[in-house]
């Protein structure tokens, strides 16, 4: 017998459990050992800055106690990618420089494609004037289709407009159906597509990077 799911604050208790789930869910929905052999590799070069640096925009959806889900967002978005780099990149280089991640031959060529697709500027563009803040949601796999991710998505839009935050973003790619139908169906307009290298040696066909924004004030 499940419980209610309840909307709350980030608490620190559930850090591990936020990690989990993004990485079970990394690759296109399934689990991130798909392209990197060591998931505290994943963990520490993405959702782990949110929990330790941008905690008061990181909600959680709880069945009884146990975490089903969780959005993880910040206000001012290139302000985050400047501690982003300090504070999380930078640590991390020198954890890899000590040998602390079992990299191998996914790995290698997962960082070789990336670094290619970011030369290639293959990330879908956003106007961080207008679209200051953004936002990440994830939902565990066996809680998808209770409207979860909606009811997270809805709290953080609520706490952004009392903070009077213009307008948010966020980053998908085609190839999350589901996800791109919720966001579309809260409000969220694709704002711009750009097809990606990226994942050609890892998924066939064509894989498109999408920013999705929401204004929430009047200019």
């Amino acid at each position: 017998m499940t419980g209610a799911v309840e909307i709350t604050p980030y608490q620190a208790g559930y850090r591990a459990d936020v990690l989990h789930i993004a990485a079970d869910s990394a690759f296109f929905g399934e689990p991130v050992e798909a392209f990197l052999e060591d998931r505290r590799l994943f963990c520490d070069a993405s959702i782990g800055y949110y929990a330790d640096f941008e905690a008061e925009y990181l909600w959680l959806a709880l069945e009884d106690t146990r975490l089903v889900g969780y959005l993880a967002g910040c206000v001012d978005t290139p302000a985050q990618r400047r501690r982003y780099l300090t504070r999380s990149i930078a640590p991390l280089i020198g954890r890899v420089l000590l040998g602390r991640y079992r990299l191998g031959e996914k790995t290698w060529r997962t960082a070789r494609s990336m670094f290619a697709g970011l030369l290639r500027s293959e990330l879908a563009h956003v106007n961080y004037d207008e679209y200051p803040a953004h936002l990440h949601v994830n939902v565990a796999v066996d809680s998808r289709g209770k409207g979860i991710g909606k009811r997270l998505i809805e709290t953080y839009l609520r706490q952004l407009r009392e903070l009077q935050v213009p307008g948010v973003f966020l980053g998908t790619t085609n190839l999350n159906k589901a996800a791109c139908r919720l966001y579309e169906k809260i409000g969220f307009t694709l704002l711009d597509a750009k097809i990606t290298s990226i994942w050609n040696s890892f998924v066939d066909g064509d894989v498109e990077n999408r920013s999705y924004v929401l204004r929430l004030m009047n200019p």
